[in-house]
């Protein structure tokens, strides 16, 4: 049977025909099913690197492969160099089609990437300025990106690490040679910024970046700490998003906004795209969470934008609660791996 028997109407069909040549190559690489050498993908890759979105993110990078200002990236939000990383990469954008992306990519880990494997959010690169939705967006973003880098080993074992707690020392340890901060505070996913608690937003990052490690690559180490965010995201019912808040009695009314571009702040569709990722788009715990996406498509089996960055970052992506081309592949992606 069909996964495309689980939509309402024939919405794949109106992402190919999109006015957006980056939507429309994303429609073919993923729900299509075309070999990479396709003609005529290739051929929507190029356009999309040329016409678009990512060409506009691209005109506004400096040449010496920064935005918004030089440094570590993390400001000003969201027109600096982290945020559009994390754009490009969800635009669909390669090294391999533009040398600008892999110099920014390059430029990013110069200026972030501490040597113990921390990536920095601070001016100064401290590698106190660690924290999971950076460490994890960023690995996930230069993975997507197609970018190559052997430092990348160290950022991948200092994740998987303060994932596991394997070889760390308390954050009071200040005289030891490994240990946690202020902001990554803890083992699965605690984070400072969550009054010590383990942050859900910041483990999907944690969990995406993980996902991108091929199979046969996989350390051990990196088994236990997929293992470990695993059995967090669903240690609840993932639809129901109790996870721990450290400042609120309920959680953030946002894991049920559907949005694009997807930059900290969290929705249960990522939960989803990256619990299938890992394999477990049929599992029965997610199960509840797949019938949430299902619910929220239209009688054209499109989905609205419910959460976006207007007026935040350099372009708009869609009128709020309009069927949304950009909220619809990412459904797509995850009810396809569901069927």
């Amino acid at each position: 049977m069909s996964w495309q028997t689980q939509l309402r109407g024939d919405s794949v069909s109106w992402l190919l025909q999109s006015d957006s040549p980056d939507v429309r190559y994303l429609a073919m690489r993923d729900l299509l099913d075309l070999p990479n050498n396709d003609k005529q993908l290739k051929a929507a890759r190029k356009l999309a690197h040329k016409d678009g979105p990512i060409a506009r993110v691209l005109s506004k990078m400096n040449e010496e492969g920064w935005w918004g200002r030089p440094g570590t990236g993390y400001g000003p939000k969201y027109k600096s160099t982290v945020w559009a990383l994390i754009l490009l990469a969800q635009l669909g954008a390669s090294v391999m089609e533009d040398k600008r992306i892999r110099l920014a990519c390059k430029y990013y880990l110069d200026e972030a990437l501490n040597p113990g494997g921390q990536i920095s959010a601070m001016t100064n690169k401290a590698p106190s300025g660690t924290v999971d939705c950076l460490q994890g967006n960023m690995l996930n973003a230069l993975m997507a990106l197609g970018y190559e880098d052997k430092r990348m080993a160290a950022a991948y074992e200092w994740m998987a690490r303060t994932t596991t707690g394997e070889g760390l020392a308390p954050m009071k340890d200040k005289k030891a040679e490994v240990r946690y901060f202020a902001g990554k505070c803890g083992p699965n996913f605690a984070c400072g910024a969550n009054n010590k608690l383990p942050c859900a937003w910041g483990g999907v990052k944690v969990l995406f970046a993980l996902s991108r490690v091929p199979v046969g690559k996989r350390s051990d180490l990196i088994q236990r700490a997929i293992g470990a965010g695993v059995d967090f995201f669903f240690a609840v019912d993932p639809s129901t998003a109790q996870y721990p808040n450290g400042w609120a009695e309920k959680p953030s009314g946002n894991w049920w906004k559907f949005g694009f571009p997807v930059f900290y702040v969290t929705d249960l569709l990522q939960v989803a795209e990256v619990l299938t990722a890992l394999g477990f788009a049929k599992d029965a715990r997610l199960a509840n969470t797949m019938e949430l996406i299902r619910s929220k498509q239209d009688e054209e089996g499109r989905w609205p934008l419910e959460y976006n960055y207007d007026g935040k970052t350099w372009m708009r992506f869609g009128k709020m609660k309009e069927p949304n081309p950009w909220v619809t592949l990412r459904a797509l992606r995850v009810l396809k791996a569901a069927g």
